[in-house]
C-alpha cells in the first residue's frame, strides 16, 4: 500500500505537468517565463516549493536531528533574510523584467540599467549551469535516500525516477508546467510534513509529553546554542551570518525567475503574503519534526542523520500515508530540480547561445538532466553540504549584483565581474577552511563583493580631476 500511494503521487504530478502544457503557446516568452502571466498564488507556491526543496526533508532535518534547538538559527536566517531581500528586490526584479524584455535571469542582470554586458551575461550563465546542476543533483539524491530507506530500493532508483518525471513535463510545457506542478508539490510537501509532526506528537503522548521527552534527550539538546558556540557573542555572530543565506535568494535564478514570470509588478507584495505565510508554516513544522526524531531514533554514532525522516515515517506511519510522505519528499526534490534544469537549459540556449529555437531548448533540457544525473551518481557529499555549497556560491557571486541594481546602482561590467570573482572566491575559501562552522560563508562572501564595489566607487572619485569635481558640485547634489 505504501508503494501504491507513492506511485499515485507521481502519476498526479505527471498529469498536472502535462495538463498545464496544453495551455502552452509557441514562443520564447512562454517556454521561459510562462508568458509573464502567472498569478500571485501560483508564483508564491512555486517559489516556495522551489526554495524549500528535498533539502528540507533530508538535509535540514538531519542537521536539526544532530544539533537540536541550536539549529533554529538556520531557519531564522532562511526566513528573515529572505524577508529582508523581498522588501526591496523582488518588485524591482519584476519591473526590470518588463522594461528590458529579458527572458533569463542572466540577461536581466546584464541589461538591467541600460547596458548590454555580454561577457557578464555569459559569466553568470556559466556559474548558473555549474552550481545549479550541483544543486539539482542534491535533489535527486534526496529522493533516492527516501526510497532507499522506505522501500529498500537502490538509491539510484529514486534518482532515475525523479529525473524521468521532471524531464517529461519540462519538455512538454517549459516553465508553465514547472510552476503548475510546483504548486501541487508545495501542497503535498506541507501535508506530508504536518502528517509527520502530528503523528510524532501523538506517538509521544501529546504536547506535554512531547516537550518533556525533548528536554530529557540531553542537557544541551534544547539549548539555543550558548554552550555549543561558547557564549552569546559567537552565537549572535553565527545567527547573523545565516541571515545572509536568506538574503542570498537574490542570487538564485531558479527562484527569482518565478517573480520574473508574475503577471503584474503591482501584485508582487500580494505574492509575498502568500509566500511568507507558506514559508513560515512549513519551516515551523519542519523544525519540530526534526527535533521529534531524536525521541524515536536515539542512535547518533555512525548513523546517517539524513536518513532520519524516512526512518521516522517507516516506523510511525502506516500504509498509504507512508507513500504520501515519500511523495512529499519527492515533490520537494522535483519542485526544485525542475526549476534548476530549466534555468540551466535557458542558459545554454539563450545566454551562451549554444543552441537556438524551442526544439533546441528541449534538447538542452535533456542534456542538463543527463549531466545532473551524472553528478548525483558520483557526488560523495551529503545533501546538506551539496545544497549549501551551491546556494552559497550563487548567493555570493550573483546576489550582490542584483541587490545593487535593485538599489539603483550601475556597476560597470568590469566591476561586476570583479565583484563576482571576489564573492565566489571568499565564500569557497571560507568553506574550504572550515570557517563556516563559526560563521556562514555567505556573510564574508557577500561582504567581499560589496567591498569591491565600494573600492571601485572610491577609485573612480579619486581619478576625477579637480576641475571635474568642481563641475560636479556646480550641478548640485
Amino acid at each position: 500500500m505504501d508503494i501504491f500511494g507513492f506511485i499515485l503521487v507521481l502519476l498526479l504530478f505527471g498529469v498536472i505537468g502535462l495538463w498545464s502544457a496544453r495551455r502552452a503557446r509557441e514562443g520564447d516568452t512562454d517556454f521561459l517565463l510562462a508568458g509573464r502571466a502567472v498569478t500571485p498564488l501560483l508564483v508564491a507556491l512555486s517559489a516556495a516549493a522551489t526554495k524549500y526543496s528535498g533539502y528540507m526533508f533530508i538535509g535540514l532535518i538531519g542537521y536539526i536531528y544532530t544539533f537540536g534547538l541550536s539549529a533554529v538559527w538556520l531557519a531564522f536566517g532562511f526566513f528573515f533574510g529572505d524577508l529582508v531581500a523581498f522588501s526591496f528586490v523582488h518588485a524591482r526584479v519584476r519591473a526590470a523584467t518588463e522594461a528590458t524584455g529579458a527572458l533569463t535571469f542572466a540577461e536581466l542582470i546584464s541589461r538591467w540599467n541600460g547596458g548590454d554586458y555580454r561577457v557578464l551575461r555569459a559569466a553568470i550563465g556559466i556559474l548558473t549551469v555549474v552550481f545549479l546542476a550541483t544543486y539539482a543533483a542534491a535533489q535527486f539524491n534526496a529522493g533516492g535516500k527516501a526510497l532507499q530507506v522506505l522501500f529498500g530500493w537502490p538509491m539510484l532508483s529514486g534518482t532515475l525516477i525523479g529525473a524521468g518525471v521532471i524531464l517529461a513535463y519540462c519538455l512538454a510545457g517549459g516553465l508553465r508546467a514547472s510552476i503548475w506542478t510546483d504548486a501541487g508539490q508545495s501542497i503535498l510537501m506541507m501535508v506530508a510534513m504536518w502528517i509527520l509532526l502530528i503523528t510524532a506528537v501523538t506517538a509521544a503522548g501529546g504536547i506535554g509529553a512531547f516537550v518533556d521527552e525533548l528536554n530529557a534527550i540531553s542537557p544541551t539538546y534544547m539549548d539555543f546554542g550558548q554552550e555549543r558556540f561558547g557564549g552569546l557573542g559567537p552565537l549572535a555572530l553565527f545567527a547573523f551570518g545565516w541571515l545572509f543565506n536568506g538574503i542570498g535568494v537574490t542570487g538564485q535564478p531558479q527562484v527569482m525567475v518565478r517573480f520574473m514570470a508574475l503577471d503584474r509588478t503591482r501584485n508582487t507584495y500580494k505574492t509575498g503574503v502568500y509566500y511568507f505565510l507558506w514559508s513560515g508554516t512549513f519551516l515551523a513544522a519542519t523544525f519540530l519534526v526534526g527535533l521529534s526524531i531524536r525521541i524515536f531514533i536515539t542512535q547518533t554514532g555512525g548513523f546517517d542523520a539524513e536518513l532520519a525522516l524516512p526512518m521516522l515515517a517507516r516506523n510511525l506511519i502506516p500504509g498509504v500515508a507512508v507513500g504520501v510522505v515519500v511523495g512529499g519528499v519527492f515533490a520537494a526534490s522535483m519542485s526544485t530540480a525542475d526549476s534548476q534544469v530549466l534555468s540551466c537549459a535557458a542558459v545554454l540556449s539563450d545566454d551562451l547561445k549554444l543552441v537556438r529555437g524551442t526544439l533546441a531548448r528541449r534538447f538542452a533540457t535533456v542534456l542538463v538532466v543527463l549531466s545532473t544525473l551524472t553528478i548525483a551518481i558520483f557526488a560523495s557529499a551529503n545533501v546538506f553540504t551539496l545544497v549549501i555549497f551551491a546556494w552559497s556560491a550563487l548567493a555570493c557571486s550573483i546576489g550582490p549584483l542584483v541587490i545593487l541594481h535593485a538599489l539603483g546602482q550601475r556597476p560597470t561590467q568590469q566591476v561586476a565581474l570583479a565583484m563576482m570573482a571576489a564573492g565566489l572566491s571568499v565564500a569557497l575559501l571560507w568553506r574550504q577552511s572550515d570557517l563556516h562552522l563559526t560563521v556562514y560563508e555567505g556573510l564574508p562572501g557577500m561582504t567581499a563583493a560589496f567591498a569591491v564595489w565600494i573600492a571601485a566607487k572610491l577609485a573612480a572619485r579619486l581619478r576625477r580631476s579637480p576641475g571635474e569635481r568642481v563641475t560636479d558640485r556646480s550641478r548640485g547634489p
